[in-house]
């Protein structure tokens, strides 16, 4: 079974700095794009940032740029997520994402909860002082 695992969540400091890692296991497709996501209590799910396996191409939420940094190791099997100068309205449930690659044509969405068929069980961020 496909499994992705977060990790590297924790307790930081306002202006502190997380990275954090997702690996996935029993793969037996090949990764069209893998992406972050954060739920807050209260809140709905929300895009943060999102990379495609091939090519490495990022795309990021606008209020992720300039702060958050997805990358990617192929060999690994695992994405990152680089979260510099972290604020309190940072602090929640992140959440990593993969999709197949079908071979379709269109332009599939990066930031939509939908397009991502496997996800991990999350691992948690708080930002406080």
């Amino acid at each position: 079974q496909v499994q992705l695992v977060e990790s590297g969540g924790g307790l930081v400091q306002p202006g502190g700095s997380l990275r954090l890692s997702c690996t996935a296991s029993g793969l037996t497709f090949s990764v069209d794009a893998m992406g972050w996501f954060r739920q807050a209590p209260g809140k709905e799910r929300e895009f943060v940032a999102a990379i495609k396996w091939g090519s490495g191409s990022t795309y990021y939420a606008d209020s992720a740029k300039g702060r958050f940094t997805i990358s990617r190791d192929n060999t690994k099997n695992t994405v990152y997520l680089q979260s510099n100068d972290l604020k309190s309205e940072d602090t929640a449930v992140y959440y990593c994402a993969a999709r197949r690659d079908q071979g379709v044509t269109r332009s599939r969405p990066y930031s939509t909860v939908n397009e991502y068929r496997y996800w991990g069980q999350g691992t948690q961020v708080t930002v406080s002082s």
